[in-house]
């Protein structure tokens, strides 16, 4: 069988060896449905989604991880806003724009670029 015709999940145990669990369950997911679909259920690019699982990803892979793991994995973080939070919304919270008129916004603003562990943020700006 060649590489082009190799399942998603062969092609990410070929490109990472051992793979991570949150690489196979990416995989898994192209697999039972299409790259294509999960691209659009992560909100993410298919070229994310195949730079991710050939290990060429050039982006923050922490970020991608992260996106991962809330949506097809169910993962949750501790936010300092909001305590138990899904790992995908805090990505969406870490990206949300200053809105002085809304505190909530404010609140992740601030948490999301002071040192939070969970943040992808490099010097303010979006890692991915």
């Amino acid at each position: 069988m060649t590489n082009d015709a190799a399942t998603a999940l062969e092609r990410a145990r070929a490109a990472w060896g051992d793979p991570p669990d949150w690489v196979e369950a990416l995989a898994q997911a192209c697999d039972d449905a299409s790259q294509a679909n999960v691209a659009r259920l992560l909100g993410v690019s298919a070229a994310l989604v195949s730079g991710v699982l050939r290990a060429r990803y050039q982006g923050s892979m922490a970020a991608a991880e992260q996106r991962v793991r809330g949506v097809l994995l169910a993962a949750t973080v501790s936010c300092p806003v909001v305590g138990e939070l899904a790992a995908d919304a805090c990505l969406i919270h870490q990206r949300a724009p200053w809105a002085p008129h809304n505190p909530a916004r404010i609140a992740f603003f601030r948490a999301c670029r002071a040192g939070c562990p969970h943040a992808t943020l490099i010097g303010g700006m979006d890692a991915e």
